[in-house]
């Protein structure tokens, strides 16, 4: 993801340890630009753990849950005097695991 994982590592330690429901209900009200992103992880997750493995919804917990970070991509900004200073643009790998209670 495009977000560098100290910002969705605020995130994602709201909902470690959650039930699925009550973690969709967390990430809807935090204010975070992050949340949209785990938000979406959290549906995907929770699909495949229906379709894929016959799980139950209602009894899905957020079992694991953690940020990692990826390759940082380098830009550079312009600055005065003919100068340019480096931008890191860092990105995250999020890993979530949800499991049966």
């Amino acid at each position: 993801m495009r977000i560098a994982p100290r910002k969705v590592k605020l995130v994602v330690d709201l909902i470690r340890g959650k039930q699925v429901g009550e973690a969709i209900a967390i990430l809807r009200h935090t204010p975070k630009s992050a949340s949209l992103v785990v938000e979406k992880l959290l549906n995907s997750a929770i699909a495949n753990a229906e379709h894929n493995y016959s799980m139950d919804i209602n009894s899905l917990v957020v079992s694991q849950v953690f940020v990692n970070q990826g390759p940082t991509m380098k830009r550079f900004r312009p600055r005065a005097m003919g100068r340019a200073s480096r931008i890191n643009k860092r990105t995250s790998h999020i890993t979530l695991v949800v499991s049966e209670k």
